[in-house]
């Protein structure tokens, strides 16, 4: 009698999960149509906090759904003529040297400073965005310096994603304005396309490690597959100015989310710490 009666109730949660998650997904799917980006820094802790996953298990099952979100927002601006294949695969060789680089980094560096090491290349994005007009019709002429200045941008996003995990448009965009030149939107297209190979291979590895939880995965995709044009299009419509204005603030949100995790982290720590120091019956 009891489990007939609970049983609304768990049908009533389940939706309301559902519903959250598919939410997810169009946050995330906006802003990366919007920016560039792959929509993790919503994704992994919605999925935290509404299915009670691991970080380990929601930053696999949002790489997934990143993949969706990538292919839906490049293919956006793909129809618009803002996607470079050239500089696509020269970001992505960049990418895969430096986060070798990254992760070898990662166990020599102490932990406390990693934070500090985006939120430095955050300001100093920052404040580079707003030392140059930025611009929307800037096509990208592709010669032996451009070349080399794809690879290098593709390794800093490759060596901060091993060092800190975050890498993709948010080190892929401002580099492709600021260094190469190009236009807000090709910026952006591009950036979310070499997303894909990455995206893929990875939750590769992660299926094979069994830490996906690919019906999340899913529903967060169809969520961000619906909402991604849409930031395409309002990308589009806004003025390059207010667009590297709203980037400023992304990536604001970005450094408040990484101290607010290095804080969760030391008090982890602390309490560990106080625990086995803690006199023992």
């Amino acid at each position: 009698m009891s489990e007939a009666a609970a049983s609304p109730s768990s049908r009533g949660g389940a939706v309301r999960r559902t519903g959250l998650v598919l939410a997810t997904g169009v946050c995330a799917g906006f802003l990366s149509g919007l920016f560039g980006v792959g929509g993790g820094l919503v994704i992994v802790p919605a999925l935290m906090s509404v299915l009670g996953m691991s970080q380990r298990r929601a930053a696999a099952t949002s790489l997934a759904a990143i993949v969706l979100t990538a292919v839906t927002g490049s293919a956006s601006y793909g129809i618009r003529g803002e996607v470079s294949l050239p500089a696509a695969g020269l970001l992505v060789v960049g990418a895969l040297v430096g986060a070798q680089g990254g992760v070898l980094a990662l166990r020599r560096l102490p932990e406390r400073v990693l934070p500090w090491i985006f939120i430095g290349f955050a300001v100093l994005v920052a404040v580079s965005m707003r030392l140059r007009v930025p611009v929307r019709e800037a096509a990208l002429t592709l010669d032996g310096p451009r070349a080399i200045a794809l690879i290098a941008v593709g390794a800093v996003a490759g060596i901060l994603s091993g060092l800190v995990g975050v890498g993709g448009g948010s080190v892929i965009v401002p580099g492709l304005e600021l260094v190469i030149g190009v236009g807000d939107l090709l910026a952006r297209g591009t950036s979310l396309l070499v997303m894909i190979p990455t995206a893929v291979t990875g939750t590769w590895t992660n299926l094979k490690h069994g830490i996906v939880d690919l019906t999340s995965g899913l529903l967060v995709g169809i969520g961000a597959v619906i909402a991604a044009p849409v930031g395409v299009a309002v990308a589009a419509r806004i003025s390059p100015a207010t667009g590297s204005v709203l980037f400023d603030l992304f990536l604001v949100s970005v450094v408040i989310n990484m101290l607010r995790k290095e804080r969760a982290r030391q008090r982890a720590r602390v309490a560990a710490v106080s625990t086995s120091l803690r006199p023992h019956d």
